[in-house]
């Protein structure tokens, strides 16, 4: 008989009478009294193995324990007739040991690692390297390995450089605020860590690659969000004399690679919708294209009221929004109540509802609305005898809308309309040039400050700039924003005009972007590119609600690494080094 050396995921009827050696974990452990039962695991599966009263290594086998570290050498045979376990691929065989040796001793695990049972989130982020033992953790990080790779294959296939660009860079905010990093050789001088390679993967434009790439790793000190990390990948892409068609196609094709290498799925093609019409139909930017529940507007419906609600946004130039909400009539009113409840956290002071019920119509605004009013809220939501309608109302048009949406959503998930299996990508074009900073009341890039107006378009930039709108286009899957991209500002006084009326100074951007002016005059081709979020895009192929179960170390949500307790104080001696003191606040 030959020795072969073996993963515990490997093993099948076929290898039946050969000697093997099994390294892996103690996955599980179960004492029969005249044999001892064990489940060895490791990175490619389970294989039972069995200890036998009269081997020389039994009473070791009575005191082995989960997660115990084992060598095993011994004889493949088949199970016995009915013993089988179909639900392992190496269910049809065991292994009678001969030879056992104890690599390593465990401790008692704080959670069991051979099972996906709920466990606190700090308590597995504390204990990180037991948790990414579990079968959900390995197959999320392998399915995150396969849509990277396939990337990169997909982006080299078609003639792109992956170009690695620095960690230490200039800080050029760009938004968020940046994470700084003292200079020891340079005192009084900072680097700053990358929100994103924006303005290098440009300069890479401008040098003649013409096609590059990268898996990139961001930083941004932004605020603590439930599903949001300090440092995150991006799939980052830059293409010299393309126009906005050609980065949609290229990206496109790329998601459609990567869902069929790495998931055996064919995408359809992504239907593109602009700005105005996913905010007239869904409320969002972001729209979740897995189900319908289209918005309609019902402002022309309440010209008349005495609905003061209603008749106040509408004499505002504000709007009235109306979502159907399939079967909600069988809703109780504590139920509309909760629904409310939850418009007021989306951003809406109110909500008024219809329950059409098949005995008649009941309503929190019962006596402002007419038979002619709900005979036409029925035509607009496209609602039935069952169903609810849910209308909201701002003198913000956009508020109204937003609140919408989002309700929109919670419907959708109430419905079971939201299945993760499902996929739905789209793109999103044609947004605004600038927005109002709701902080300073500036104006601010709606995407960033090197995108590149609509065709036809500079002139606004002095004469009315809110008219303006963009190359601008963004990715969506499922509700969730994949990455934006655009085409770029080349031509160095189109872009020192749109700081300017970003409100710098030219001493302020000769500061902080001279050097990317300086290489736009040397001749920069059109260009344009576009950045998707990695642990995202993952998060949504394994069907995971957050992006800290598709990385493999993550802060937690108020942005610590619990497991190696960061951040943390360093010694004075450090501070001293780099000319740093610390001020309490």
């Amino acid at each position: 008989m030959d020795k072969v050396r073996t993963s515990c995921g490997a093993l099948r009827a076929p290898d039946e009478g050969r000697r093997a050696e099994l390294c892996g974990w103690i996955n599980r452990r179960r004492d029969h009294g005249g044999l001892i039962f064990v489940d060895l695991r490791d990175r490619d599966g389970v294989t039972q193995i069995v200890f036998d009263p009269q081997n020389a290594n039994f009473r070791d086998a009575e005191h082995l324990r989960h997660e115990d570290v084992l060598k095993v050498r011994g004889n493949v045979r088949r199970r016995p007739a009915g013993t089988e376990n179909v639900r392992l691929a190496t269910g049809e065989v065991e292994v009678a040991v001969a030879e056992l040796e104890i690599l390593n001793r465990s401790a008692v695990p704080p959670f069991q690692v051979n099972a996906d049972d709920t466990v606190d989130e700090n308590l597995r982020l504390e204990y990180r390297y037991l948790d990414l033992r579990r079968n959900r953790m390995q197959e999320n990080l392998r399915v995150r390995h396969r849509i990277v790779k396939a990337m990169r294959d997909f982006f080299d296939a078609r003639e792109f450089v992956e170009i690695e660009t620095p960690m230490l860079i200039k800080s050029t905010p760009e938004g968020a605020r940046d994470y700084l990093v003292p200079s020891r050789v340079h005192p009084g001088t900072f680097y700053a860590l990358p929100q994103s390679p924006q303005m290098l993967k440009q300069i890479l434009m401008v040098a003649g690659f013409g096609r590059y790439m990268q898996i990139a790793r961001c930083m941004r000190d932004e605020d603590q969000r439930a599903d949001r990390q300090p440092e995150f990948t991006q799939l980052d892409v830059e293409m010299s004399f393309c126009t906005e068609d050609d980065v949609l196609e290229t990206m496109e094709s790329c998601m459609r690679y990567v869902w069929k290498t790495v998931l055996g799925l064919e995408l359809a093609a992504f239907p593109r919708l602009s700005h105005e019409e996913a905010i007239a139909k869904y409320g969002l930017d972001k729209p979740d294209l897995r189900f319908g529940l289209e918005l309609s507007d019902a402002g022309f419906i309440f010209e008349d009221t005495e609905f003061v609600v209603f008749r106040s946004a509408l004499e505002a130039g504000g709007a009235v929004v109306a979502l159907r909400y399939p079967g909600g009539a069988s809703l109780s009113r504590r139920d509309f109540d909760a629904l409310t409840e939850a418009a007021r956290e989306f951003g809406a002071k109110g909500m008024v509802w219809l329950a059409l019920g098949s005995d008649g119509v009941k309503s929190s605004a019962a006596k402002f609305l007419s038979d002619a009013n709900v005979v036409a809220l029925r035509a607009a939501a496209g609602a039935e005898t069952g169903d609810a309608i849910l209308l909201f109302a701002d003198p913000r048009p956009e508020l109204a809308y937003a609140v919408a949406g989002k309700m929109r959503n919670e419907v959708g998930q109430r419905c079971g309309m939201r299945d993760p299996s499902q996929y739905a990508f789209c793109w999103v074009t044609g947004f605004p040039y600038l927005e109002v900073d709701e902080a300073t009341g500036k104006p601010a890039p709606a995407h960033h400050p090197f995108t590149a107006p609509a065709h036809g378009q500079w002139d606004l930039i002095d004469t009315d700039p809110q008219k303006m709108r963009a190359q601008h286009y963004d990715m969506v899957l499922n509700g969730y924003e994949l990455g934006s991209g655009s085409i770029r500002n080349h031509v160095a006084e189109f872009q020192r005009k749109v700081f300017k009326r970003l409100g710098l100074s030219d001493e302020q951007i000769e500061d902080r972007f001279g050097f990317f002016i300086e290489a736009l005059t040397y001749g920069a081709p059109p260009h344009g590119g576009m950045a998707l979020g990695v642990d995202r895009l993952v998060m949504l192929a394994c069907g995971e609600t957050s992006i800290r179960d598709v990385i493999a170390f993550p802060k937690n949500q108020a942005f610590r690494d619990v497991m190696m307790d960061a951040p943390s104080t360093v010694p004075e001696q450090s501070l001293r080094d780099l000319g740093l003191r610390i001020v309490t606040p």
